[in-house]
Order: structure tokens, then C-alpha cells, then sequence
């Protein structure tokens, strides 16, 4: 066998290939999942373990190292698997580490974790706190070519009974806090989700009465449920947590702190909704920013903001118009250019509204300097070529 100082490599592993996360269901439950829902259950991996091992987010001292960490889909107990083909006298101490951010009633014990979930999809189990909204999906009839990329709607709000009752699956926001019964142990068991996928996350001191939590279930109806159970099943999907401050003279106001929908449910328009709030978020990362602009450019497009002007007129845009819509529409100056900086991108790509080069060229030009104002602290001699790869990231990425 060769040695560590042989061949470091071999014992190196990638700690967020190496760990996976899961979604468990009962069998019945994943008995009722069809073709395209697999992913629900399927494996996922997190974005960041460097809370867990480090800056270089590597485990040492296995081969072929598989480490699963499996929730309960309903209650979030876990199963921790550690598997490996070889391992050094001394490697990482992965159990030890993981162990410092979960609860200890975790086990890892398969058929022990078995018992639990086959337990729980047949109790009455139900998410902590008080049910707030809940929307269902709408069947997508397709987009002509004319309507803006982000038109078709994916979701629409229960407003009633009767449209929750209408559909097996529909999706509820639970409002909850410190003093919600049962919620600050649910809480300890999601919260290490803040350390896989927000950047620079950590945990919230639980002493802290003005924390405010929005937690978003997969509510399914149970086809095996008799009268005396609970005809519904909820899957946990993602949560948001904000913090209440008072805000001069007599108001309070929430601040969204922290945001995750899991792997299984992105890129569905779930966080959409999740985020359909009266907050304003702290430090808002990439991923958020994205998600709102979208968000705002659709409501933008559907109240015909971008066809008061032809694009001769938006290119470049006059400044008394451009103030004017950001104020009207309560948006900050740099995420309104944003917002106007993908408009125009759509115009010219998919409406192909023009062919004029010059349009093009002052597009370009109002793109660049924006990320020169943005910039204007960090540039140095290689000014151009930042600009250039700024612009050309910017406009793939509008792609």
C-alpha cells in the first residue's frame, strides 16, 4: 500500500463530492411519486462544507469515500452513512465533525431510520406553527413568441378549500418562531442547510426573540390514509427566517436573513413564492439577487414597463424616463439597471426587434460603463480587459 506521502492525492477527497444529501419518504409515499418526481428523492450534494472541514473543503485519509446524510423528509431526523474502501491511522474525524452541527438523536443504523420514516408517513404528523398561503401548479399551455421569457406562470395561490382539496399536491408556507411548540428542535435539525448552501451562513443565536421563520412543506394526499389518520403527508422543501426590527415611528418591520429551497425544488419558481413578502433582505447573495430580479423583470414585462418607448428611444434611455419608472416602481438604481440591462437584452435576441449595429454598440457601451461605476474602486491598469470579460460573463449569463 502506498503511503500518504506517496501518493497524498489517493487519501484527498472533495468534500462536497464526497457528501450527499437526501430526502427519505415512506414507501407508500414513494409509491405515489410518478416518473418525473424521482428527483425528489434522489441524492443531491451541498454547495459548501468549508464550516465542516475547512477552506479547502477536503476530507483526508480515505479512498473512495461516500459519506450520505439522509433527512426524514417529514421530520428531519437523520441517518448518517460512512463508507470507504481504506483509510489512514489517523484520518479526518468525520462523524466527530458532523456530529458538532446536527442533533445527537441521529443514527446510524439503516433499518433504525427505516422504522422511524415508515413511522412517521403513517402519523399525524404536521408542520409546526400556523399555515399562512399555500398555491398549487398550473398546467403550462406554452408561451407564443412574442410574450417575454419569464410570462408563463408555474403556480397560482389557494384561495379556497376547495382548490387545495382539487389537486394531490399543493405547496404551504408555515409562519413559526422561537415560542411555536416543537418548532425549536425542528429548527436545530434544518438549520446545518445554512451551512451547505448560503455563503458565509451561520447558525442564529436561539435566545434571540425577534427571530421569524417561513417554512415551505409539500403537502401530498395520502392514498392509503383511513379515517383515523392523517390524510396528508408534508415534505419538507426549503425555509426562510427574518428578523423583526422597529422601524421609526411606530412600526415594525421583517428583514429577510436567511433563504434555502433545496436541490430537489429549485428552478421551479418555489422560491418565487417563498419569497412573496413584505422584506427586505441583509446582504443579499448572487443567487438571491437573481431570483428577485427575475421576479420584478416579470412584473415589469407584464405591466408593459419596456414598450412605453421603441428600443431606438431605451438605447440609450433618457434619464428623466429612467428615474422616473425606478421611482414609480420602487426600485433600487443599480438593480433597475439590471432589470432594464435584460430587457433590452431579450429586444435584441429573441424579438429581434433590431438590426441596427449602432443599437448594438451604445448597448454595449451602457453595459460597460454601469460595471465601470461598479467597479471603479478595483480597477487598475488592466481596465479594458476587465470590462470586456465583465461584459461578455454579463451578457451570457442575460442569455
Amino acid at each position: 500500500m502506498a503511503s500518504a506521502a506517496e501518493d497524498p492525492e489517493r487519501w484527498a477527497s472533495d468534500g462536497t463530492g464526497a457528501l450527499s444529501l437526501r430526502l427519505a419518504r415512506s414507501k407508500a409515499a414513494v409509491d405515489q411519486l410518478g416518473p418525473l418526481e424521482q428527483d425528489l428523492i434522489a441524492s443531491f450534494h451541498p454547495k459548501f462544507v468549508y464550516p465542516l472541514f475547512g477552506d479547502e473543503e477536503t476530507i483526508y485519509g480515505y479512498e473512495d469515500l461516500d459519506v450520505q446524510l439522509v433527512f426524514n423528509s417529514s421530520t428531519l431526523k437523520n441517518y448518517l452513512s460512512i463508507n470507504y474502501t481504506a483509510s489512514l491511522p489517523e484520518p479526518d474525524p468525520i462523524e466527530k465533525i458532523i456530529y458538532k452541527y446536527i442533533p445527537s438523536d441521529y443514527t446510524k443504523s439503516e433499518e433504525n431510520f427505516q422504522t422511524d420514516l415508515e413511522a412517521s408517513g403513517t402519523s399525524k404528523f404536521t408542520p409546526p406553527g400556523k399555515k399562512i398561503s399555500s398555491y398549487r401548479s398550473l398546467p403550462s399551455k406554452g408561451k407564443r413568441k412574442s410574450e417575454h421569457f419569464l410570462a408563463s406562470k408555474r403556480w397560482e395561490r389557494c384561495t379556497t378549500d376547495q382548490m387545495e382539496d382539487e389537486q394531490d399536491v399543493i405547496y404551504e408556507l408555515w409562519a413559526t418562531n422561537w415560542k411555536t411548540p416543537g418548532f425549536r428542535d425542528y429548527h436545530r435539525r434544518m438549520q446545518i442547510l445554512v451551512l451547505f448552501y448560503i455563503e458565509g451562513g451561520t447558525y442564529i443565536e436561539e435566545d434571540d426573540d425577534r427571530w421569524e421563520f417561513v417554512v415551505l412543506f409539500e403537502r401530498r394526499k395520502l392514498r392509503s390514509a383511513d379515517e383515523d389518520s392523517n390524510p396528508y403527508s408534508y415534505h419538507f422543501c426549503g425555509y426562510v427566517s427574518l428578523y423583526s426590527f422597529y422601524h421609526y415611528p411606530s412600526s415594525i418591520r421583517l428583514r429577510l436573513s436567511q433563504f434555502i429551497v433545496l436541490p430537489p425544488y429549485q428552478s421551479t419558481g418555489h422560491g418565487c413564492k417563498s419569497i412573496d413578502l413584505p422584506t427586505r433582505p441583509w446582504r443579499p447573495s448572487e443567487s438571491f439577487e437573481d431570483l428577485r430580479d427575475k421576479e420584478d423583470l416579470k412584473l415589469l414585462f407584464e405591466n408593459k414597463v419596456f414598450d412605453e418607448k421603441p428600443l431606438s428611444e431605451l438605447i440609450p434611455v433618457s434619464s428623466e424616463w429612467y428615474e422616473a419608472t425606478r421611482t414609480k416602481w420602487k426600485l433600487a438604481n443599480r438593480q433597475f439597471a439590471r432589470l432594464l440591462e435584460l430587457a433590452l437584452r431579450w429586444k435584441f435576441t429573441a424579438l429581434k426587434e433590431s438590426d441596427d449595429g449602432k443599437l448594438e454598440r451604445l448597448y454595449r457601451i451602457a453595459v460597460k460603463e454601469r460595471l465601470y461605476r461598479f467597479n471603479y474602486d478595483s480597477l487598475s491598469t488592466s481596465r479594458r480587459k476587465k470590462e470586456e470579460k465583465n461584459y461578455r460573463i454579463l451578457f451570457k449569463m442575460y442569455g
